[in-house]
């Protein structure tokens, strides 16, 4: 393999187009990673990125090779194990880089592993624990990275809330509320198909971004979850937990609650709304962390709404997360810790694939588990724990469901005396 690893993604939808794709076109034009495959159920999205605008005009020149080809097969033919075969012909040792629904995670995970690639995956990594400990394991065995893109992480708020706090600067923490609601629009897009009740939930699939995020600020882990989710149905008539209201109390006794849905207005000006706030207690006083993520201090009033679903005349964009913009030279660049994210696991990748003992490939691997920057199986299955409990509470109706670490960690309803 060259220095320049072959990337296969998996996984053509939204988070590939708007995300995914052009931080990895990126790296591409920076020598920093190769040819580029991207596998997908059928050929039907991948003839959408192939055709994006915004794609071609960022990225002038450079393409990708699709699975299943959309000039050569029905563009709706469903081709449920093409991605075997995809990884199966990568390179071992390049990167593999997983963006599917949350259910087909576990599957395709394993999959790569076996290939022997690297691995960035979207959250959650695995709807279980002890699906995460195996892909721990695995990958420890091979020494292969696994990072899980929790893109919040990397926004330098975080970073400075996690320095600061483990620093004592905010003493400790009690309370905090978290909120992530994304456009109503999504109701329309393939989420019908796949983020429904028997699945999973927005709980699960967004609210997992600030269950992660406190731990990540607080080094605290989470001990019971309870999940409360109302059932919604979609335009095609399947039903999903489209409403979320959880609660998860840490460690030392404080409590998270967090809100979640499909339920942005599509009329509203922001892309969604999101943030935190925690609430601290100090040596002689309260401290305070807010941050009003969907809030970013941008304005903008254009002559006509855009063509994409939720742009509005008056809007208020977000600068932060990611964006495409002109900097000079050929084409655009991506910026954010949307990108900042996606970029630090594939260097991750990267360097782990120039190490050839076996030996030091594991340490590597240690290190980037110890230092906690970014989610691994081993570091952040606090995680797979807190989707399993959710899970259980709200087809339970929202019951409360404990958490166990030690020698069996585990979920469980909890009881009371």
């Amino acid at each position: 393999m060259s220095n320049a690893p072959q990337v296969t993604i998996i996984g053509g939808g939204m988070i590939t187009q708007v995300q995914l794709l052009p931080t990895i076109y990126h790296l591409q034009r920076e020598g920093l990673v190769g040819d580029i495959h991207i596998c997908a159920l059928n050929a039907a999205p991948l003839k959408a990125l192939q055709d994006d605008p915004t794609l071609a005009r960022g990225f002038p020149g450079q393409s990708f090779t699709p699975h299943p080809d959309p000039a050569r097969v029905d563009p709706d033919k469903a081709l449920p194990d093409l991605y075997k075969e995809v990884l199966a012909a990568a390179p071992k040792g390049s990167i593999a880089l997983i963006a599917v629904p949350d259910q087909m995670h576990y599957p395709i995970l394993k999959e790569a592993i076996r290939c022997d690639l690297h691995v960035c995956i979207v959250k959650p990594l695995v709807l279980t624990h002890a699906h995460a400990e195996e892909v721990a394991q695995l990958a420890a065995e091979r020494g292969l990275v696994v990072g899980v893109e929790y893109h919040k992480r990397f926004d330098y708020r975080n970073l400075m809330a996690r320095r600061n706090y483990r620093a004592g600067r905010l003493g400790e923490f009690r309370l905090a509320q978290a909120q992530m609601i994304e456009p109503y629009y999504y109701r329309d897009s393939n989420f019908q198909n796949w983020c429904t009740c028997e699945n999973s939930d927005m709980f699960t699939y967004v609210g997992c971004h600030y269950v992660d995020l406190v731990a990540f600020i607080t080094g605290l882990r989470p001990v019971s979850v309870s999940v409360y989710g109302i059932r919604d149905r979609y335009p095609n008539g399947r039903e999903g937990f489209l409403w979320t209201d959880g609660r998860v109390i840490w460690e030392n006794g404080a409590s998270l609650s967090v809100v979640d849905a499909i339920g942005y207005p599509n009329r509203a000006a922001g892309g969604n709304a999101q943030g935190l706030a925690m609430w601290c207690q100090g040596s002689t006083d309260a401290t305070l962390l807010v941050h009003s993520d969907q809030y970013r201090g941008v304005k903008c009033s254009y002559e006509e709404a855009g063509s994409d679903p939720g742009d509005t005349v008056y809007a208020e964009p977000n600068p932060d997360y990611f964006q495409i913009i002109d900097q000079g030279g050929v084409g655009l660049t991506p910026v954010g810790y949307g990108h900042r994210s996606v970029e630090y696991i594939i260097r991750q990748c990267r360097q782990a694939a120039t190490i050839q003992d076996l030996k030091d490939r594991r340490a590597f691997i240690r290190r980037l588990d110890d230092e906690g920057i970014m989610a691994t199986p081993s570091n952040s299955s606090y995680n797979e724990l807190v989707v399993e409990a959710a899970r259980k509470s709200i087809l339970a109706g929202g019951r409360e469901v404990a958490i166990a670490y030690g020698d069996k960690p585990g979920v469980a309803f909890r009881t009371y005396d």
